[in-house]
């Protein structure tokens, strides 16, 4: 089978496999972005494989780069860009589940395809579009069917976020995972414990965003890898529910982990610091499941303090929750809000002190009190108006 590789990245990076095979050595394209090419996807980063060891690939090319020699990577620059070449390899040792304890160079393309994780990424592809297929990856593409290369026990004990991976494949992809490789997962899921929060977090956020996420989340409860997952272990039901939520894809990580926190009925803080996400992500979810607990009727106040943003992502969850709720009605009164933030108002603190409010609690209570007064429609946002205000305040 050939492919056509006019494909931007695969067309820039031809040379480089032209290069070895010109030197003695043999060199394909591996990985993601073969199974990405057959699949009519877009194609990103492309991963290059050869039977030549790094010292002879550092030989062939004038600029390299040793970006992780020890294990067989030499970083070939071109034109300005920067291409990962990788010997082939074995692998053994795993200790820790995720990384091997020794790598060994091989000539034999079939000896480093078998060591990947699934059949669909064990494709490999010479520079003029030829397939080369050794574990019926094409026919596994074509069934959208993910199976492990050989036994799924020793790939998962191999490196156990491949489990992960699997179950984000398919909302990702739509595929399916076979019965025995479906089987491994269950036996093995205790492992996922051993990976880092953080890899672990990387393949369900992108689960989360995936296009048949329903899929995805179902194999997570069933296989049990949800028990040793963050916080989710004994959420089966609540995963159930989540999963359950209607098919349209999430927009936004900050939708996915809203709707999630209120299913789990868990304070978003503690639950995204648990899987350890990003600080941004955690204030922005926070905000958002305050306001989706006052959905769908929010008071003008509620929306002032969520901010533009949490408004944007509790709307978008709600409609999940209620698929008649408008949105866009609740989004006009925030747009509609006399203001939006408290530098939109026409004093400070500054300026109630040379009114002659002394600094201390005071000041922050009329001023709290003047912002509601505003955002109510109670007041009109003007200097004078306020100021007159805080006068008569009785605090």
């Amino acid at each position: 089978m050939q492919i056509d590789l006019s494909a931007p990245d695969f067309a820039r990076a031809i040379p480089i496999l032209q290069q070895l095979e010109q030197a003695g050595y043999q060199a394909y394209f591996v990985g993601g972005s073969v199974r990405d090419a057959l699949l009519h996807l877009p194609i990103h980063d492309v991963d290059i494989a050869t039977s030549a060891y790094p010292a002879e690939v550092k030989q062939v090319f004038a600029r390299t780069v040793d970006t992780g020699i020890q294990h067989g990577t030499v970083m070939v620059l071109l034109h300005g860009t920067g291409y990962e070449v990788t010997t082939f390899r074995t692998e053994s040792g795993y200790q820790d589940f995720r990384r091997p304890d020794h790598v060994t160079f091989v000539r034999d393309l079939a000896e480093d395809l078998k060591r990947r994780d699934f059949t669909v990424n064990a494709l490999a592809l010479r520079h003029d579009g030829t397939v080369v297929d050794l574990f019926a990856g094409l026919s596994d593409l074509a069934e959208h069917r993910l199976r492990a290369v050989g036994d799924p026990h020793a790939r998962f004990h191999e490196d156990a976020l491949r489990m992960m991976r699997a179950v984000r494949f398919e909302s990702q992809l739509g595929f399916h995972i076979e019965a025995a490789t479906t089987a491994a997962i269950a036996d093995n899921a205790a492992l996922l414990a051993k990976i880092s929060v953080e890899r672990v977090a990387s393949e369900f956020n992108r689960l989360l965003l995936g296009h048949w996420r329903q899929q995805g989340l179902a194999s997570l409860i069933h296989t049990g890898l949800a028990e040793f997952a963050p916080r989710l272990a004994g959420q089966a039901s609540a995963l159930q529910a989540f999963a359950a939520l209607p098919t349209t894809p999430f927009a936004s990580l900050e939708i996915g982990w809203t709707l999630l926190s209120h299913f789990l009925q868990q304070a978003p803080g503690p639950l995204l610091k648990a899987w350890k996400q990003p600080n941004a992500l955690i204030a922005a979810t926070q905000h958002a499941v305050t306001l989706l607990a006052a959905m769908p009727q929010p008071s003008d106040w509620q929306l002032y303090e969520a901010g533009e943003a949490a408004v944007a992502t509790a709307t978008a969850a709600q409609t999940y929750l209620q698929p008649d709720f408008d949105a866009a009605s609740v989004q006009e009164r925030y747009a509609q809000l006399p203001i939006h933030a408290a530098g939109d108002l026409a004093i400070n603190g500054g300026t109630l002190i040379q009114a002659g409010v002394q600094p201390g609690p005071k000041l922050g209570q009329t001023l709290q009190r003047l912002t509601q007064a505003v955002v109510a429609g109670e007041l009109p946002n003007t200097q004078a108006a306020l100021l007159a205000a805080s006068r008569a305040d009785p605090c």
